[in-house]
């Protein structure tokens, strides 16, 4: 294979469609296109927004003269598809089939996918993505929830996880394959995830309600007092999943998501929010442990990274918790475009084998 490579790479969210281009692992243009509530608001789906969201990325790359001819393929963010196995996959029929209902639920990252087929087929060239959200690797034992009436599922953040999980390994001349790190992703959501040998073997499901609370989720929470407010009569379904799921966590208690605003408040001698914002790094650093836990103590690392891992407060903080368990490394912030690339590139060097959708059987395939 050649071993010059140049992509473009989409990755879709809810108000926003990042674009970038990538020679080899090096980025070479980057462009957040924004939507507005109205933009949004006009369409009945996700899946709807496709066409919209095609054409303002085409006229993008025909303002800055970039040529589609001169991509070796096209990757984006993987979606909410069945759960899969971690790894680089080249988006097929059956994919785009599960995406455009959203099989595991709706977000823009659904459009993913469909985005970079479109763009593949008018280039002529392969599209991929790579450790979408959906990854799953839990061991059977991690599946169970105390009732056979729900089964403990992976929703987490694997693409930043484990790009970071491989920039450690290499940083320690080893493979990501042969380590055991506890990974925490600090964002909007929170997830920590037990990275055994290169599979992510228990993780807390960021998005429905499972692990720490954060600037804007709950976490878990009492179910009997969930249940009462479900029955309380004051709020619809709607209501009430926007305030867990959106409101919820820092936004809920102090009116902010935002760590440099709450770090502001704190300097300024607000209490409530000292002690709201320690709150979340305890209970980050217990779900740390739980994972360190899930290795047996075995654990070469733990690896901090996302936008709140810039923040010195609370990553003094959660040392002062965990630093006795093993040695911990700061990687502040994400580099999800880069991840993409290197997806990529290391299928057609042959480091990687492609994975095939769907391959759920592949999930429960030495997990025990």
């Amino acid at each position: 294979m050649a071993d010059f490579y140049r992509f473009l790479i989409i990755n879709p969210g809810s108000t926003s469609t990042k674009i970038a281009v990538f020679q080899n692992e090096q980025e070479v243009f980057t462009e957040s296109l924004t939507h507005s509530p109205d933009d949004i608001r006009r369409f009945d789906t996700i899946y709807d927004q496709l066409d919209f969201r095609y054409d303002l990325i085409r006229e993008l790359l025909v303002t800055k003269q970039i040529e589609l001819n001169t991509f070796d393929g096209v990757i984006a963010r993987g979606g909410n598809m069945k759960p899969v196995v971690g790894g680089t996959y080249e988006v097929n029929q059956a994919m785009l089939a599960d995406l455009k209902v959203g099989v595991m639920g709706e977000h823009a990252s659904n459009l993913g996918g469909p985005l970079a087929h479109a763009f593949a087929v008018a280039i002529g060239v392969k599209a991929y993505v790579v450790d979408p959200v959906v990854v799953d690797e839990l061991e059977p034992v991690a599946r169970f929830s105390g009732t056979p009436l729900i089964q403990r599922k992976s929703k987490d953040h694997p693409l930043n996880q484990r790009a970071v999980g491989r920039m450690a390994a290499q940083q320690a001349g080893k493979r990501y394959e042969e380590m055991n790190y506890v990974i925490a992703h600090l964002g909007g959501g929170i997830s920590v995830g037990a990275h055994r040998r290169g599979r992510l073997i228990d993780v807390n499901n960021a998005l429905n309600g499972d692990g720490p609370f954060s600037p804007e989720r709950t976490g878990g929470l009492p179910f009997g007092s969930v249940i009462d407010l479900c029955f309380s009569g004051e709020y619809s379904k709607d209501e009430l999943l926007k305030k867990l799921i959106g409101h919820g966590g820092l936004v809920a208690y102090l009116g902010t998501n935002d760590g440099r605003k709450i770090g502001q408040m704190i300097r300024e001698g607000s209490q409530q929010a000292k002690l709201v914002y320690q709150a979340m790094g305890y209970q980050i650093a217990k779900e740390i442990g739980a994972m360190c836990v899930v290795l047996k103590g075995q654990v070469d690392g733990i690896l901090l990274t996302g936008g709140l891992a810039h923040d010195k407060l609370l990553m003094a903080w959660l040392k002062e918790y965990v630093n006795f368990l093993a040695p911990i490394q700061i990687f502040p912030g994400e580099e999800e475009m880069k991840a993409l690339a290197l997806g990529v590139i290391r299928v057609l060097k042959g480091e990687e084998a492609i994975q095939y959708y769907p391959n759920e059987s592949k999930i429960l395939e030495g997990l025990s």
